[in-house]
């Protein structure tokens, strides 16, 4: 089978969630890049795989998926026998909520806080405070619903890892490598949820190809 090929940055989050089930799968896969810098992701060849001109997209053979959990359920559905079970075959509610979780309550306050704390400064630009600290009292909120559930679950769904917690990963990495890792670090369940998925080894290779920036200085 021809590796299939995930367009977009190594360094967007949303490439990487995807990039995480690839591996947990053991898929063969190239990233085309798509350099959003230069507006690539606007030209006629990219609209052609996504109209909306977003990263990520994905080829595998005839088939072109885009949006990255909608890519995440794809590949975990149509590769199921593949690596890791993402998808349990007998339909898990908590699996659902917390998926719709994910997308809901903890990316829009985990994204603004990488994009401020991570990309701004790469980018050479100046966070936000206000933004900063909106999303970060938000973000706290929400954590603190995760550290009341984690606590009664070793995953989101229960005892087996599956796509709930592998949507999650990509923020949580890069959410890691900011000052505000604390919403994390704080919360016993949330951190030892984290260093448990993290540890994975298809994980360890995902972040081994992404050229991460260094830690913050204190």
């Amino acid at each position: 089978m021809a590796p299939l090929k995930l367009y977009g940055m190594v360094l967007s989050p949303n490439v990487v969630r995807v990039a995480t089930v690839l591996n947990e799968k053991g898929l063969d896969f190239e990233i085309v890049d798509v350099d959003l810098r230069t507006g690539a992701h606007k030209q006629p060849d990219f609209l052609a795989l996504n109209p909306f001109g977003q990263i990520p997209a994905l080829e595998d053979g005839d088939e072109v998926v885009y949006e990255s959990r909608a890519i995440n359920r794809y590949i975990a559905t149509k590769y199921k026998s593949s690596g890791a079970d993402l998808v349990p075959t007998t339909p898990s509610a908590k699996m659902e909520v917390w998926l719709e979780v994910e997308s809901h309550h903890f990316h829009p306050n985990a994204s603004p806080l990488v994009f401020q704390l991570l990309v701004k400064p790469i980018l050479g630009s100046t966070p936000d405070p206000e933004v900063v600290d909106k999303h970060a009292t938000q973000l706290a909120k929400v954590l603190d619903v995760y550290e009341a559930h984690l606590a009664k679950n070793k995953y989101l769904a229960g005892d087996e890892f599956t796509l709930a917690d592998a949507n999650h990963m990509a923020y949580l990495l890069f959410l890691s490598k900011t000052p505000k890792a604390s919403l994390i670090n704080e919360r016993p369940h949330v951190k030892a949820w984290w260093e448990d998925i993290a540890a994975r080894p298809a994980f360890k290779k995902t972040i081994a190809a992404i050229p991460l920036p260094p830690p913050p200085s204190a």
